[in-house]
C-alpha cells in the first residue's frame, strides 16, 4: 500500500462523515474492512478506493436494506440487489407508506379531538330501557370477522324469520371470555327487534332487562384499537368512584357493512354502573 494514499480511521471517518464508532461496527458486521493494520501500532487505514464502497453502503441502507442484506450482496460480488429483491423492497416500501399514512391520520384525529372534544363530551351516563334482541352466540376466529358474521349470516337469517327492528336501530355484542384473546372469540350478537320471534338454530330471542345507569364513550377506529377507549373508561370510573355492575356491551354505529375504512368505524362502549 506504498504508493497508495493512506488514511487513518479518524481521517477517513471526517471525510465520510461518520463516526469512527460506526466504521468499527461496520468492520464488526464484515462490511468494510480497513485496507491496512498497522501490526506495531494498530493504526486502521483506510484507501481512497474505499470511500466509494461506504458511500455505496450508506446509498443502500437509505435505501431500506440491513446491513445484513449489503454484507449479503458484497459477499456475492454484487454489490448492488437484482430486480427482483429491488422489487420487494418496493413492495415494502409502500406497505411502509400506508402504515404512515394510517399512522397520520390517526395523529390528526388525536390532534384534532384534543382542539374541540372536552373530557365531558367524551363520557356521558345514559339509561339502557328493557329491549327485545335477536341474538347469535358464536365463537369467531378474529375481531375482523365480525364484520362478515353480521351482514353474511346474521342479517339474512334475521330477514328470513322476518324480524322487524326500530328506526333508529340499535345492535351491540358482549364478549363471553373471561380473558382477552385476539383469537377464537367468544362473542354474542345482539340486535334490537319489536317483538319476540320463534327461536331458529341461528337466532335466538329473549328479552334484556333495562340498566339504569351505563358509563358511555364513542370509540371511532378499527375494533383491535378498542382497548384505547376501555384505558380512558376504566380510569374515568376509577377516578369518579363508579362500580362496575354487569357486561359491558360494544354498540356498532359504522362498520365494514357501510364503512370500507377502518378508520372511521364507529362503536359506543356502554358500561352498566352504580
Amino acid at each position: 500500500m506504498s504508493n497508495k494514499t493512506k488514511l487513518k480511521i479518524g481521517e477517513f471517518s471526517q471525510m465520510m462523515q461518520i463516526t469512527v464508532k460506526t466504521l468499527r461496527f461496520y468492520e464488526h458486521k464484515g462490511l468494510i474492512l480497513p485496507d491496512e493494520v498497522d501490526e506495531w501500532t494498530g493504526y486502521r487505514y483506510y484507501s481512497i478506493g474505499q470511500m466509494q464502497k461506504l458511500k455505496s453502503i450508506r446509498d443502500l441502507q437509505q435505501l431500506g436494506f440491513s446491513l445484513d442484506k449489503i454484507r449479503d450482496l458484497y459477499d456475492n460480488s454484487l454489490h448492488v440487489p437484482d430486480a427482483a429483491q429491488i422489487a420487494e423492497k418496493i413492495k415494502e416500501t409502500e406497505r411502509q407508506i400506508q402504515l404512515l399514512t394510517r399512522r397520520r391520520n390517526r395523529l390528526l384525529q388525536l390532534r384534532n379531538s384534543r382542539k374541540h372534544i372536552t373530557k365531558m363530551e367524551k363520557f356521558y351516563i345514559q339509561p339502557l330501557p328493557e329491549i327485545i334482541v335477536a341474538s347469535h352466540r358464536e365463537v369467531i376466529p378474529n375481531f375482523e370477522a365480525l364484520g362478515p358474521l353480521c351482514y353474511e349470516k346474521i342479517g339474512p337469517e334475521m330477514q328470513r324469520l322476518g324480524c322487524k327492528c326500530p328506526q333508529h336501530g340499535y345492535c351491540f355484542t358482549v364478549e363471553h371470555g373471561s380473558e382477552y384473546t385476539p383469537t377464537n372469540i367468544d362473542i354474542e350478537y345482539c340486535e334490537q327487534v319489536e317483538e319476540m320471534g320463534t327461536d331458529s338454530a341461528i337466532i335466538k330471542f329473549k328479552r334484556l332487562p333495562a340498566v339504569p345507569k351505563a358509563l358511555c364513550m364513542k370509540h371511532i377506529g378499527p375494533y383491535e384499537r378498542l382497548y384505547e377507549s376501555f384505558t380512558e373508561l376504566f380510569k374515568y370510573i376509577e377516578e369518579h368512584g363508579y362500580k362496575i355492575v354487569g357486561k359491558h356491551r360494544t354498540c356498532y354505529v359504522d362498520g365494514a357493512w357501510n364503512q370500507d375504512d377502518p378508520e372511521k368505524w364507529v362503536s359506543i362502549i356502554q358500561i352498566p354502573i352504580e
